[in-house]
């Protein structure tokens, strides 16, 4: 007689046999070798998600399921920032996976991460979400905001993987080991669904481009006093020839309010660098020599 299983496995059984037929294994080759990671199905009509450095320099891939479908997908866009890309298959392809929401993750919940790690198709690790809201710096010299952290088994051929909630629904995009037990995915939230549906309409995501770098600081008595505010951004470089140059920012400025939102963080300016900032002029308050001054500039487009 087969025993029962415990709770705990019936629960990832449910997860893998829910999530893997909706999981791809990549194949993608470009000018400088052949590379493999994963995706997952997202829509009828064959829409594949996966991480962008998966398919960084490719068109197209190869994408294999687990009930022996193959096919070609072609890479419609891709977004370094984010690292999310998107591919359309070019034959049909099985049922998509149901797409969650990070933001009601717990830390210590269960999660189950499923892709193609070391070449291997089709594997499923199982873990708890480590933390929340960690920071990934990407090749594209940003950081992704609000990534989760689990100690679920992620290795190589992993990346553009589905990590699952108990429920069998995505709640993120494996793509990136940060150390051992320490896997990072990019969650599936509102911001992560807009960028989705950008790219499979234009290709790519806009942004508007500000051009400092800086670091949280802690403001002098007399400025916070003044503006309401223990915490500013200290300016530590200013690009050349950016919106930030044009407008006279310094290094060493103590950045407050940009376009009447209180920055502390470089990540609080990246938050307002929308597409719809592009070329609007926006005011930018600092604290300089004693004393708050305004500034003016024109955002422009961030170029890749």
């Amino acid at each position: 007689m087969e025993e029962p299983l415990d709770a705990y496995s019936r629960a990832v059984v449910a997860v893998a046999e829910t999530v893997l037929p909706s999981v791809a294994s990549l194949l993608v080759r470009t000018r400088d070798g052949a590379g493999a990671g994963s995706a997952s199905v997202i829509s009828d009509d064959g829409a594949l998600l996966t991480s962008a450095h998966v398919v960084a320099g490719a068109d197209a891939a190869d994408a294999g399921f687990a009930d022996g479908t193959r096919v070609r997908a072609r890479v419609v866009g891709r977004d370094p920032l984010s690292d999310l890309a998107v591919l359309r298959a070019d034959d049909a392809v099985p049922p998509p996976v149901r797409l969650g929401d990070a933001t009601a993750l717990r830390v210590g919940q269960l999660v189950v991460a499923v892709g193609n790690p070391l070449g291997l198709a089709g594997s499923v690790t199982a873990g708890i979400v480590s933390a929340l809201g960690r920071s990934l710096p990407t090749g594209a010299g940003r950081v992704v905001d609000e990534v989760i952290q689990t100690d679920a088994s992620l290795n190589p051929g992993n990346s553009g993987g589905v990590l699952a909630d108990s429920a069998g629904r995505m709640v993120g995009v494996n793509t990136a080991v940060a150390g051992i037990g320490v896997g990072l995915a990019v969650p599936i939230n509102a911001t992560t669904r807009e960028i989705i549906d950008v790219l499979l309409e234009r290709g790519r995501v806009r942004r508007a481009w500000l051009g400092i770098a800086g670091a949280e600081v802690t403001l002098p008595s007399e400025v916070a006093a003044r503006v309401g505010s223990a915490t500013g951004l200290q300016v530590a470089a200013v690009m050349p020839a950016s919106p930030a140059a044009e407008a006279g920012l310094r290094r060493g400025d103590l950045v407050i309010e940009i376009d009447g939102q209180h920055v502390t963080t470089t990540r609080g300016v990246q938050r307002l660098m929308v597409e719809d900032a592009i070329d609007r002029r926006i005011e930018i308050t600092v604290w300089r020599s004693g004393a708050l001054v305004d500034v003016i500039t024109q955002l422009q487009e961030l170029r890749a």
